[in-house]
């Protein structure tokens, strides 16, 4: 999440990915210490996003879309969680899976739900490298099918248009 110097002409999207990861990290953050979710907003707002911490330099991230996807979440928690324990398989249950992969699934699916302004496609790539960034073995294969499925119920019409790569539906 340090460092990398931003291009100008992908800034807003930079912003974007940062925002996703930094909500990824609140979600969890509010997840094991039960801490008030406006309380964890203020601080990543306040001494995160966009700051040095021990030598790290923070991301700039869009305010908005982090705060839209961490009150977002936790307002819609139980929906989601329903919809989450639908695309999952019996054997392995919501509560089962690791708390930072809940955060990753539960930030996904929120996007999912409510941001139609955000392409399918993108929501599943965005949710799939911050996977990448926390796990190095099959939770990224399982972020891929659970949001692709999700993204096949909640949105199918935005799949169907041919941007999953298959010629839209005559």
């Amino acid at each position: 999440m340090s460092g990398d110097p931003v291009d100008p002409r992908h800034g807003g999207t930079r912003k974007r990915s940062v925002a996703r990861l930094a909500a990824v990290q609140a979600l969890y953050q509010i997840d094991v210490s039960d801490a008030a979710p406006e309380a964890v907003i203020a601080e990543f707002q306040k001494h995160r996003l966009g700051r040095e911490i021990d030598g790290d330099r923070y991301g700039e991230a869009d305010p908005a879309l982090f705060t839209d996807i961490v009150r977002g979440t936790i307002d819609r928690q139980a929906d989601l969680d329903r919809a989450l324990s639908a695309a999952l398989t019996p054997d392995w249950p919501l509560e089962r899976l690791e708390t930072v992969l809940r955060a990753v699934l539960r930030a996904g699916a929120y996007e999912l739900l409510a941001r139609g302004d955000v392409p399918a496609r993108v929501v599943i790539s965005e949710y799939l490298d911050i996977a990448h960034a926390f796990f190095g073995g099959k939770e990224q294969g399982l972020v891929n099918g659970v949001l692709d499925k999700l993204a096949h119920v909640l949105r199918p019409d935005d799949l169907a248009d041919g941007r999953d790569g298959e010629p839209p539906a005559r």
